[in-house]
C-alpha cells in the first residue's frame, strides 16, 4: 500500500494536468466541486501536514537560524514583489493582477518539500521553512495582498486573514497536537496526508477550471505566461540570494525551491472566497499550480545528477 501512495504522489503533475484539462473541455464533469469542498479539502491536506510534524521539527528552527531566517525572509519578499512586477510588466487584467499577486503572498507549498528530495536540496530545512511560512501566513499573505493588490481592488485584509488562519495555523495545529498526544494514530492517519495533499490540489485545480473555462479560454495565453514569469524568476533569484551570501549549494537549492513553489490551493481557496467577481484571480492560483510543478520537477532532475558541495 505504501508503495502505491509513494506511486501515486510521484505522479501528481500528471493528475493536476490530466483533471484540469478534463475540467476545460468538460466543466460539468467538476462543477460539483465548488467553495466547501474547495475549503474542507485544503483543510484536510493541512491537518495531514500537521500530524507528520513533531515538537523536533520545531526545535530545528533552533539549529539553522540563520538558513531558516534567510528563507522565510525570501518567500516573503522576492515573491510578492515579483508578483507585483509580473503584473506590472504585463499590464494585467484586475482579476488576473490580483490571483497572480495572491498566489506570490501565499507560504510555501508541501509540493516543495518532495522537490526538495528529489532535487537533494536540504529536505529538513524545506519541512521547516514550509511550516513557519504557513503558520505566519495570517499575517503576510494578508498584508502582501493587501498592500500591492489594493490598488486593483477592495482587498479585506482582516477577512483574509481569518481565513488563513482557518485554512491553515487550525489545521496545522491541530494535527500537531494530535501527534503529541497520540503518536500512533497519527502515524497511521499521517501516513496518507502526502496523498490527500495531492488529491485536495487536484480536485481544487479541476473545481477551479470548471467555474472558470470561459475566463481562462478567453486569457489563456497570458495566465500561462504570467505564472511562468512567477514562478521562473521566483526559483532563479531564490537560489542566487544564497548563494551570493555564500550560503551552501544545498541551502540555495532548498530556498530556490521554497521562494519558487508557493501554496497553489490556500491561494485558490482564498480567491473563490474574496474574489468571487473575479474568476481570472481564482485561474492564476491553478496556472500556477501547475507551472511551480512543471519548473520545480525540471529543476530537480537538473540538480539531482549534480551533488551539492554541502
Amino acid at each position: 500500500m505504501i508503495r502505491f501512495f509513494n506511486w501515486f504522489n510521484n505522479l501528481y503533475p500528471m493528475w493536476l494536468v490530466s483533471l484540469a484539462v478534463l475540467a476545460f473541455f468538460k466543466p460539468q464533469t467538476m462543477l460539483w466541486f465548488d467553495k466547501p469542498w474547495i475549503f474542507w479539502s485544503l483543510a484536510a491536506s493541512m491537518l495531514g501536514m500537521g500530524l507528520t510534524l513533531s515538537v523536533d521539527d520545531f526545535k530545528a528552527i533552533a539549529r539553522m537560524p540563520g538558513s531558516v531566517a534567510l528563507g522565510f525572509v525570501a518567500q516573503y519578499t522576492i515573491m510578492p514583489l515579483t508578483g507585483w512586477l509580473v503584473a506590472k510588466v504585463l499590464n494585467l487584467d484586475p482579476g488576473l493582477a490580483v490571483g497572480i499577486i495572491l498566489v506570490a503572498s501565499c507560504p510555501g507549498g508541501m509540493a516543495s518539500n518532495m522537490i526538495s528530495y528529489l532535487a537533494r536540496a536540504n529536505v529538513a530545512l524545506s519541512v521547516v521553512l514550509t511550516l513557519a511560512s504557513t503558520l505566519l501566513a495570517f499575517f503576510f499573505t494578508p498584508m502582501w495582498t493587501s498592500t500591492l493588490a489594493g490598488k486593483y481592488v477592495p482587498v479585506d485584509a482582516w477577512g483574509l486573514c481569518l481565513s488563513a488562519l482557518q485554512l491553515t495555523v487550525a489545521p496545522v495545529v491541530l494535527g500537531v497536537l494530535i501527534r503529541w498526544k497520540m503518536p500512533r494514530t497519527a502515524d497511521q492517519i499521517g501516513a496518507c496526508g502526502p496523498t490527500i495533499a495531492v488529491l485536495a490540489f487536484t480536485f481544487v485545480s479541476g473545481g477551479i477550471v470548471a467555474a472558470s473555462a470561459d475566463a481562462i479560454s478567453a486569457h489563456f495565453g497570458r495566465l500561462a505566461l504570467a505564472a511562468f514569469l512567477l514562478h521562473v524568476i521566483g526559483f532563479v533569484v531564490g537560489y542566487l540570494v544564497p548563494k551570493v551570501l555564500r550560503y551552501p549549494e544545498s541551502v540555495a537549492r532548498t530556498v530556490s525551491i521554497e521562494v519558487g513553489m508557493q501554496n497553489g490551493g490556500m491561494a485558490a481557496s482564498l480567491a473563490r472566497e474574496h474574489f468571487p467577481a473575479l474568476p481570472l484571480a481564482a485561474a492564476a492560483a491553478v496556472f500556477s499550480g501547475v507551472m511551480q510543478n512543471i519548473v520545480g520537477g525540471l529543476m530537480a532532475a537538473w540538480w539531482k545528477r549534480r551533488t551539492p558541495d554541502a
